[in-house]
């Protein structure tokens, strides 16, 4: 999957940009201060984007 499909579904689903690290970016849903990162690679694995999905706790990405 693209990353900008993910950060796409993430924003979809409320959450925000929170700050860049070293090799990822921090996301935070703000619903239930929730914090995750997403590596910042051009395609992220669906298993890993279900993960960031849970971890988040939002609607889980359909595979495509």
């Amino acid at each position: 999957m693209k990353k900008t499909d993910l950060e796409r579904h993430l924003r979809k689903h409320g959450c925000l940009f929170l700050e860049e690290g070293g090799k990822h970016t921090k996301w935070l849903n703000p619903a239930n201060h929730a914090v995750t990162t997403v590596p910042r690679h051009n395609e992220i694995d669906s298993y890993l984007a279900r993960a960031i999905c849970r971890q988040l706790q939002i609607e889980i990405i359909q595979k495509k």
